[in-house]
């Protein structure tokens, strides 16, 4: 039995990295433009923003040097930032859409953009593997090897274009093809995270915030307006249920 896979709680308030202690999941989207950061009291990670980036433009218009120079400055001034992600080519139906690419071109630009950071960041930014079926992932790894970089030597290898599947059997089958990768699944639903713990190193979600607004949640004694789906307590008892249910899981 593997080790409880580490869990990073995704937001979109960068005053949480001063003020929780569990691991975040932070957009670069939420960072960039500000003056000043607050310095974090907990390990987090650095999401490129490349979903929201691909399905508005079409493309990455931020240059590699430019996102490797923020990554460095987040890295500086907030401090405790565990890796960062690449500038990564998301292949779901949409993107591809947006792009008018093909997979394996969403691929290839994920692989050079990878190369081009990890010149100018060095471990600091993981690889991504890309795709949508199974078979996409696995040519993938193989295009990362023709390029000299050996997956199963990383410290972590992300793995992208699954958080919006409805299907978790499809996920599984892709984890499970990645195997023995030390894999990061990127907001990875729940069900999937505890079904699926053994193949995973790292995950994470934001899926606590759509949960408050499509359930209408407002926990008793909040002062802020509305739902919780800006709400660190919400989150942070989301997190909580979602951690147990993993320890449930253990037990069968």
């Amino acid at each position: 039995m593997n080790a409880t896979p580490a869990f990073y709680l995704g937001t979109d308030r960068a005053h949480w990295l001063a003020e929780l202690d569990v691991p975040l999941f932070v957009s670069r989207r939420t960072l960039a433009g500000r003056k000043t950061f607050p310095r974090a009291t907990t390990g987090w990670a650095l999401d490129s923003g490349g979903f929201t980036e691909i399905h508005k433009t079409g493309c990455w218009a931020l240059p590699a040097a430019a996102y490797a120079a923020e990554a460095q400055r987040f890295a500086d001034e907030i401090g405790n930032l565990d890796w960062a992600a690449p500038q990564d080519w998301m292949c779901e139906e949409t993107a591809l859409e947006a792009t008018g690419l093909s997979i394996s071109d969403h691929q290839r630009r994920t692989t050079d953009n990878f190369l081009e950071l990890r010149e100018l960041m060095g471990p600091l930014v993981i690889p991504v593997v890309q795709g949508w079926e199974r078979d996409d992932y696995l040519r993938h790894v193989d295009q990362y090897q023709a390029a000299g970089v050996t997956l199963a030597d990383e410290e972590r290898v992300g793995v992208g274009s699954i958080c919006r599947r409805h299907a978790d059997q499809q996920i599984g089958a892709i984890l499970h093809a990645l195997q023995p990768l030390r894999l990061h699944a990127f907001g990875v639903k729940g069900s999937a995270f505890a079904h699926y713990r053994d193949w995973i190193t790292s995950a994470d979600s934001m899926a606590w915030s759509a949960t408050a607004r499509r359930g209408n949640i407002r926990l008793p004694g909040c002062q802020h307006r509305g739902r919780c789906s800006h709400c660190s307590r919400w989150a942070l008892r989301w997190r909580a249920n979602l951690l147990r249910r993993l320890d449930q899981h253990r037990l069968f």
